[in-house]
């Protein structure tokens, strides 16, 4: 196997490759570092990389193997993996996407991050994020631009873009983002991997115990479902002081994936966002194809209305206040941060609560609506990809604007917690030239996310994906 399939191949694979010895650490890690620093400089996936922590660290693992029981090794033992610069990996540095911050170093490891290094990865790296995670594409001010590895024109997404970039482009076999509106399932979308919000409670926020009143989680970008069940298996659990949580599968998830049969399904899909409007014609097919293939595998699908009004005027007065969240001073924030941390500061606390109770009683009926349904499939987005730097020279109040109607489909179900999937679906058959992919959502009752997880592995089975590359990757 060359370097670049080596690249390309799922975690899991990685895993096994190694515990058979077929390949070291120190050689997987070497591959990726090498890759790292050939396209890196194009596609702006890292704002930092820890070549010397990582090689240090597949050296001592490769040592391990000498005397361990292979049996025994943890999932991604020796596999490497991405961190969000969101959060903190003890020793390095943490930006928030804050150029005047990039030097910052960490104190302590993120709870995520706790977790995935007892499941045996090797950090390559924090990943681009927007500018405290707050907007859907990654160009922060003073780092270069996240840019899709399909086509160096347009955004990689936001705020996990570094993520999926680095996924899409062989830079690393799987990465950790968060998403507390879209910020996982977008950025997959853009880029063509799987990204996975899983339920509210099934991943621990520790150290902290809650993230903006329960609409933000971490989660997975990955090249294949199975891989993103399997990071789920690694990282969810209680953690001692959280709030809210959810029991481990029996099952795991990786068995669900694995075995990808959930049973015959009652699917809705729409590709219409009311009251925002409808999605570009090429993700309403992306959607049409999604239904279509989930009816030839014997699921029963229907066109659902579904109206989201009343829901983005509370949900934005709460997403918001994310920017106030990380306390940096406004001064080294850019423009909209600026307008966003003024906006929140605005906002007294008698009026914040009632903007959660408000979204609040939203999600209650658009929870309900999956008593009738066991799944909901929906356009990520509702266009393509934006070009980088499309939205630079826009009034703070016009870029919220375009966000909203760009991302529609997706803080829905951050404020409900429901798990939900995004998958590539395809290219966008209407801007060929473009050679952008095109994704869908698919959506599970709360607390189901192995159900969601066998759905989309019987999709994947029927539409597989993650062998494509782009041309980039292949450089």
């Amino acid at each position: 196997m060359n370097a670049t399939d080596l690249a390309f191949s799922p975690a899991l694979e990685q895993a096994q490759l190694i515990r058979r010895k077929e390949i070291s650490p120190i050689e997987l890690t070497q591959v990726y570092l090498d890759r790292i620093e050939q396209l890196n400089p194009q596609l702006g996936s890292y704002f930092t990389v820890t070549a010397e922590l990582a090689t240090a660290d597949a050296i001592a693992k490769t040592e391990q193997l000498t005397t361990l029981d292979p049996g025994e090794l943890p999932p991604f033992f020796g596999v490497p993996i991405s961190i969000k610069d969101l959060n903190p990996v003890a020793g390095v540095p943490c930006s928030y996407g804050v150029a005047a911050l990039r030097s910052q170093i960490a104190g302590h490891d993120d709870g995520i991050v706790q977790r995935l290094k007892q499941a045996g990865g090797i950090i390559l790296g924090k990943t681009a994020t927007s500018q405290l995670g707050s907007l859907p594409y990654t160009e922060p001010p003073g780092f270069a631009p996240a840019r899709n590895p399909w086509n160096l024109n347009y955004t990689a997404g936001g705020s996990s873009g570094g993520a999926a970039s680095s996924v899409a482009a062989g830079l690393c076999a799987i990465a950790q983002g968060s998403d507390g509106g879209g910020s996982i399932r977008g950025p997959a979308a853009c880029c063509g991997v799987v990204g996975v919000k899983p339920s509210r409670g099934r991943i621990s926020f520790a150290p902290i115990g809650d993230c903006l009143s329960g609409i933000a989680t971490n989660g997975s970008l990955a090249r294949t479902v199975t891989d993103a069940a399997a990071f789920l298996d690694a990282v969810s659990g209680y953690v001692t002081g959280d709030p809210y949580w959810l029991p481990d599968p029996h099952p795991s998830f990786l068995a669900a994936a694995t075995d990808a049969n959930p049973g015959g399904l009652r699917i809705a899909f729409a590709s219409k966002i009311p009251p925002v409007g409808q999605a570009s014609p090429e993700l309403q097919q992306a959607v049409l194809t999604t239904a279509q293939i989930l009816d030839a595998l014997g699921h029963t699908l229907e066109p659902a209305g579904l109206d989201f009004s009343g829901l983005i005027e509370p949900f934005v007065t709460v997403w918001q206040t994310s920017v106030a969240f990380f306390g940096i001073p406004p001064e080294i924030l850019q423009p909209m941060n600026q307008w966003l941390l003024d906006r929140a500061n605005a906002v007294n606390s008698g009026q914040y609560l009632q903007a959660v109770a408000q979204m609040q009683i939203v999600a209650r009926r658009l929870v309900a609506f999956f008593e009738r349904y066991d799944a909901l499939v929906l356009p990520v987005y509702l266009h393509p990809p934006i070009a980088i730097g499309q939205w630079a020279d826009l009034s703070p109040e016009a870029i919220l604007q375009n966000v909203i109607n760009w991302v529609a489909p997706c803080p829905p179900f951050n404020a409900t917690g429901q798990p939900a999937i995004a998958l590539p679906m395809g290219f966008d058959a209407v801007n060929v030239q473009q050679g952008l992919p095109l994704g869908v959502q698919i959506i599970g009752r709360p607390g189901a996310d192995s159900t969601l997880l066998a759905l989309a592995a019987q999709i994947e089975a029927a539409k597989p994906w993650h062998q494509q590359r782009p041309a980039i990757a292949n450089q």
